[in-house]
């Protein structure tokens, strides 16, 4: 199998996002026109301390920027106005401390069924 030689990057972004880092970059093809990569990089730590890197390339090419920037912008837009825009994974990190309420702000329920276990 013929192994894919990486072009130079022409103009390269990166994006830190916690664990994970993004790589934008701008490539050359053969024939000189240009494409882009986007990588995904996530470190992942080993009990020891060592530590490795996972990594998922895509490959973008001029015919398909409209569609992809309409799609990824439609996707988006969904989570956004479905979801908002708080991040709500940050509450299953292992160091997350959820606020507690004070205690002028605890709420009582607004209704309450009584059920009488006698009842079923």
């Amino acid at each position: 199998m013929a192994e894919r030689v990486e072009q130079e990057e022409i103009f390269s972004q990166v994006l830190r996002a916690g664990r994970r880092t993004y790589f934008f970059d701008v490539r050359a093809t053969k024939a000189d026109d240009y494409y882009l990569t986007v990588t995904e990089s996530k470190k992942f730590t080993h009990d020891d301390g060592t530590f490795h890197y996972q990594k998922h390339k895509i490959y973008l090419y001029k015919e398909d920027f409209s569609d992809f920037h309409e799609m990824l912008k439609k996707a988006t837009d969904y989570i956004v106005t479905e979801k908002g825009d708080e991040v709500i994974s940050e509450r299953h990190q292992k160091d997350f401390k959820k606020e507690e309420p004070k205690e002028d702000e605890v709420k009582a329920p607004e209704s309450f069924t009584d059920v009488s276990f006698d009842d079923i």
